[in-house]
Formats: structure tokens, sequence, C-alpha cells
């Protein structure tokens, strides 16, 4: 059979399994990437290890989310990662370098291998031919102390572009033309492949814009070909040692494909409060807007920030408008100081903040009450931004840009010649943010704040669960909705106990009192169950409260993954008008369970309010019963040899 790309590289890289779609199998982990709101739980979880290196052929510890110190905790964070990176032999990087994934790009990605990542964004990498998948903390540490990742054989759906961009037309609204065609759930069990002709229209930090949104499909991974753009892009980053040729065979057999034709795409948005809720920007009729953000994992790159600053170029930014722009790395920010752009910019009005990212992910910047904010991000949940009543849209850099001088939501392509920007031979390459691991590491001790709390551990699972249903939620429930993340929050995403008082804070206020009142219980969810990002977080505090299990229509991958690794049992509703039959604060039941997870028995839970019992079923491999019955992926990780 001809293979597809991404079955290429999991042959490659095969441990163990059959690698037949459905099947659990495992594959070597080349590299990994932390970023520090995920990386403490990661490095404590690597300490709880003990183990005395890492395993794989490298792993960057970035700091990238919490860079506001207002107070000690955020640096207390830095210098744990920054002492756990120096004991484990990890690249470090530091504050200021740049945001993870465009860094990783630039520095570290390789066609061919596996890259790991606790970000949800790690699939950026697939832009280069890499099959980088997001996965939670705990994953990324095991993947680090065994070198080793376990995951389904995945479908692979393909994309086949065509045709050619129109002029003002970018990555960004090819992406949200395919989330507006497939949704949020369209990517669920399938890694996306692109290929057609339509491919080599596109440089490589448009296609890793693609592969970092795919994220929001649901999807594993995406991933391009690796051909001579980029070889290019590796070249001009002095990296063509890296570069090998990597595509798919002519013919490859898919389980899904899709064709899209580049020269039917517009400037588009995705309006509050989805990433797949998209529209054409023109049909938007000019919405007066407030703030604009430029910038983030999916829009920062040295090309998408050129085109911004030639657009502002001799403008200036509305005076009704505030446009912030964040730099995808310390390289991008030297070379736009070094040939101008960077003083365009700022004479146009613009904040130029660092290299972080900054409001992506609530870090500063909210916008006022009732705002329209313009983002060049890649997720739009209500609140994220950090002001609850504000609408956020989802644009390219050049509808933003353009939009910021107007004032309004403005279609780029009434505007005239698009600007064009030339690639510099070389991309500036500076090694001064990172700090790489010493030989010697004998006797380095990791260095821990006080506000660095050790992470919940599940015990063993017990034969029968009950308790009160805790909360009732709809469906796409994000993890922003089970653990809020913002400038207020991040600082204590060291401190499961502190956090814990916020956990479904979007939703109510007294979730945490629920649970420790009723001493733990049950969640049940709608569809696609903790969308949204990676942050393990959304597990390991409601596994603090003492939740048991959460019954939902369907899960979002990670997040499902996340809760079986902490030892909370994920159960999906055999038939899903069961759903209606709960309300909050019933008493509910499941007994039997280990004979039932072993045999493939049917797992019933008992509403004792309302003397009902409805059937659950359990999607998950023989290896994630054995995960949940030790209480969780770190007790079982001790216990293997892979």
């Amino acid at each position: 059979m001809k293979k597809t790309l991404t079955y290429k590289i999991l042959e490659k890289n095969l441990l163990t399994g059959t690698l037949k779609t459905g099947n659990e199998i495992s594959v070597k982990v080349n590299q990994t990437l932390t970023q520090d709101s995920t990386g403490t739980m990661v490095y404590l979880q690597l300490e709880a290890m003990c183990i005395k290196d890492i395993k794989t052929d490298l792993s960057v510890a970035y700091i990238d989310h919490n860079t506001l110190q207002a107070g000690f905790e955020n640096a207390d964070d830095h210098e744990f990662i920054k002492s756990a990176a120096a004991k484990y032999g990890i690249i470090y990087s530091k504050p200021g370098n740049g945001i993870c994934h465009q860094l990783h790009l630039e520095r570290f990605g390789k066609p061919g291998d596996i890259l790991i990542g606790s970000d949800s964004h790690t699939p950026t990498c697939g832009g280069l031919g890499m099959l980088s998948i997001g996965c939670g903390g705990l994953d990324v540490a095991v993947g680090m102390a065994k070198g080793s990742y376990y995951l389904k054989a995945p479908k692979v759906l393909n994309i086949e572009l065509i045709g050619k961009l129109n002029p003002w037309v970018s990555a960004k609204d090819i992406i949200l033309y395919i989330l507006k065609e497939l949704t949020v759930k369209g990517g669920v069990g399938y890694i996306v492949e692109y290929s057609g002709n339509g491919v080599k229209e596109l440089s490589l930090t448009d296609r890793a814009t693609i592969t970092n949104m795919g994220a929001e499909l649901g999807a594993t991974t995406s991933i391009f070909p690796s051909d001579e753009i980029t070889k290019d892009f590796l070249t001009r980053q002095c990296r063509e040692k890296d570069f090998i040729t990597l595509s798919a065979d002519v013919d490859a057999v898919y389980d899904k494909k899709i064709k899209i034709n580049l020269d039917e795409i517009q400037p588009m948005t995705a309006i509050p409060h989805s990433p797949d809720n998209v529209a054409q920007v023109a049909s938007l009729n000019n919405a007066k807007i407030d703030q604009v953000a430029i910038g983030s994992c999916t829009n920062s790159s040295y090309t998408d920030l050129m085109k911004v600053a030639k657009i502002l170029k001799g403008k200036k930014v509305h005076k009704d408008v505030s446009l912030v722009i964040s730099p995808g790395s310390s390289n991008i920010l030297k070379m736009m100081a070094d040939n101008g752009a960077l003083g365009d910019l700022i004479a146009s009005g613009a904040r130029i903040l660092e290299a972080a990212c900054g409001p992506c992910i609530g870090m500063g910047q909210a916008p006022k009450s009732n705002a329209i904010s313009l983002r060049t991000f890649n997720r739009n949940f209500k609140g994220r931004c950090g002001t609850k009543n504000a609408d956020v849209y989802l644009v390219s850099p050049e509808t933003a840009a353009v939009s910021s001088i107007t004032g309004y939501l403005t279609d780029p392509s009434t505007c005239g010649d698009m600007p064009k920007v030339e690639i510099p031979e070389k991309f500036h390459v500076s090694e001064n943010y990172f700090i790489y691991p010493l030989k010697d590491r004998n006797n380095l001790k990791v260095v821990m704040g006080p506000n660095i709390k050790p992470f919940p551990i599940n015990k063993a699972l017990t034969p029968t669960l009950d308790g009160k249903l805790l909360l009732k939620t709809g469906d796409n429930i994000t993890t922003d909705d089970i653990m809020p993340s913002n400038a207020k929050l991040l600082p204590f995403r060291s401190n499961i106990p502190e956090l814990s008082k916020y956990c479904f804070g979007t939703l109510l206020d007294d979730f945490h009192i629920r649970a420790t009142e009723n001493n733990g219980g049950f969640v049940i969810g709608g569809e696609n169950y903790g969308q949204g990002s990676s942050r393990e977080h959304a597990a390991l505090v409601p596994l603090y409260l003492g939740v048991k299990a959460v019954i939902a229509k369907s899960f979002a991958r990670i997040h499902k993954t996340n809760l079986i690794n902490s030892g909370i049992l994920p159960f999906v509703f055999k038939h899903k008008d069961d759903y209606k039959n709960f309300d909050a604060f019933d008493a509910l039941e499941i007994n039997d369970l280990h004979n039932a997870l072993d045999h493939g028995l049917e797992i019933i839970l008992i509403n004792k309010t309302k003397d009902i019992t409805t059937q659950l079923i359990f999607e998950g491999s023989l290896r994630d019963i054995e995960i949940l019955k030790l209480g969780g992926y770190l007790n079982w990780a001790k216990n293997s040899d892979i």
C-alpha cells in the first residue's frame, strides 16, 4: 500500500504495536518542548520519576507565558525550571527569547522527527514536515524519562490545496476557511496531511500558521511535506544540515480527502466566541473596533510582522484603536530593529510588547468593557482575553493592520496593492537567550520557591465510585472554562490548592465549595468536552477537588488523555439522549468497575436520586485501563519499562 507522510514517520519511529488505524502504538520521542505555564508541573513530575538523564535527542524548556512579574511567583517558577533544565540536560530559553513554537520552528524542528510538547499548538512544527503533537505535561515528562510516547495509530485526512491565493489573502484565511468547513470537531481522530500544487504557493511560515491552528480542528496534529521550500527556510536559518526531502507516496491511501481551491478564499474572520464561527470580513459591514493585537504563535513570524510594518509605514493608527504587537522571537525583533521596520511601527503609534505569548493567553492587554478586539491569535473563547464582555475576532495580520488604521473591521483587499516582503538571505541567529546544559551535571539541585506546591497524585481505583453530580455543563466546554487562565491566575500554575478556588470559574463561582462540601463527586458534560488548551491543570485541579469521573457525550483528545493520566475516569454516554436525565446534586454510583473495565462489560451509572440507570462506555486501551486502576500515569510509569 502506498504510504502517507504521517505513516512513514510513524513507521520510522515505531517502538511497539502494529501500525494499523485504531491500534495503540508507542513511538520514539526525538524532541520535547515545554513552556513555563505547564513546565513546573512537568519538571515536578520528572523529579518524581527519579531519573538521571533524559532519553530524547533534544528537549527545550521555554519561558514565554508567565512573563509579567508582578510578584515573586513567576520569577520563582522560572528559576525552578532553569535549575531542573540544568539538572536533566535540557536547553533553557530565557524570558524575552520568544514564543516556544516560533523558536522551535526556527532553531530545532527537524523534518521526519517526532516532537511532543506540553502545549496544544506544538503542531506548528508540522509546517516543516515534523510530526509534532501537543499533549499533557505528564506525557511530556514520561517522554523525556522513557523516550517514548503512546497514541492510537490515527486516521489521516488529506487536504489537497489547489490554485493560488488572491492578493491580500494569506495562510490565516486558509485555516479559518478550513475551520468553517470542518468545525472544531472536524479533525478529531485524524492527522491532517496537506498536499497538492497549492502547497508550493505557501512559505514555510505560512504552512506553520496552518498547522498551528489545526489544533482548533481537534486534530492530533497537521503536517506538510518537506520540500525545497523547507530547505530554503532551514538554509536561511543556517540549519541546512537538518533538511531531508519527505512526502507522501504518489497515490497514498487516505481515510478521508477534501480539496480546497485557494483562488476561492477571501479574507476571513472568526467571530465571537469560537474559532469555527467564521465569516468573510467583507460581510460584516465595517464593525467599529477598539483594539488590535498582532502576534501569537500563529502569526508572529518575520514575514507576518514585516507585512504589518509595510502596511503601517507612513500611516497612523486610528485614534480610537490600541494596537499592540508581540514579535515571535528575539531574532525577529532584532532584524526589524536593524532594517527600520520597528521604527515604522513605533512611528505609526503601535505599542511594542516583548517577544512572548502576551495577550493571546490572557497575560495583559485585556480590552476595555464591551470592546471589539481584532487578534491574529488562534482562539477567541469568551473571556480568554481577560474581559468577559469583550468580543474577540480572529483575523490575518493583513486584516489586522489595515483595520488598525481605519478604525473599523476592514477587508484589506479593498486597499490597493498588497505590500511585498523580501526575505533576508540569512536570518539573524543569536544564542544569547539560550542556556545549554553542562556536560558535568553531578550534584545539581532544583530550586523551589514557596509558591510551588506538590501536584496531586491519585490513589488506586476502587471497585465502587459514588458521590454527587457537582456540575452539568453544555457542549464545547473548554479547558479555559475548567481551569481559567489569565494574568491573575497564571502565577499560580505551580500552586494547585490556590488554583482550585477558581475551577470552572467561567461557569460558576462556587465549584470548589461544592466539591469540598460533598467530598468530591462527578461532572457531566456535553459534546467535545475539554476542547482547547492542553493544560493538564484542567485535570489536576478537579483531581485535587475529588472529581472521580467525568461523563460526557464526547471528549477532546488531549483533555481525555489528561483525565486518564490523572486517574479520573472519562466515560461517554452509550445513548447521548440520557444526558438529559441528570441534574446538579443528583446522587450517582458506579459499581463493579474493575470487573467491567477488565472484561469489557456494561458499565452502569445509577442515579439514586431519580432511581434510573444509564449505560456508559469507556473508550480506551488496555494500557489506559491499567493506568486508571493504578491511579494515574505517573504510578504506571514508575512500574513500567517503557
